[in-house]
């Protein structure tokens, strides 16, 4: 099991809809990649905005089929997300 400290952190977020973004910086404590298209599944349009003052991490992988996935957990050294097939998808993805 990877500590908290190696998680990849989110290196930009162009989805600036989301709340968790601030001057492209992602600040959710950790997201979630997933679906059929690599997409941050803590993506969230409200009023207002929310997170940690610091830069995201990604706390978890459900895309199998990426070269950086090791048993649910991303090995990228980090990603970026932004405009993919959806608005805030990961950009770091490659399939195997």
């Amino acid at each position: 099991m990877t500590s908290v400290q190696d998680l990849p952190q989110v290196h930009s977020c162009s989805a600036t809809s989301c709340s968790y973004n601030d001057s492209s910086s992602c600040h959710a404590g950790a997201i979630t990649i997933g679906g059929d298209h690599a997409h941050c599944g803590t993506f969230v349009e409200i009023s207002f905005r929310a997170g940690t003052d610091r830069n995201g991490l990604v706390g978890a992988c459900h895309r199998s089929d990426c070269r950086f996935n090791d048993k649910l957990e991303c090995t990228a050294p980090s990603v970026d997300i932004g405009a993919g097939t959806d608005v805030a998808d990961c950009l770091t993805y490659e399939a195997r």
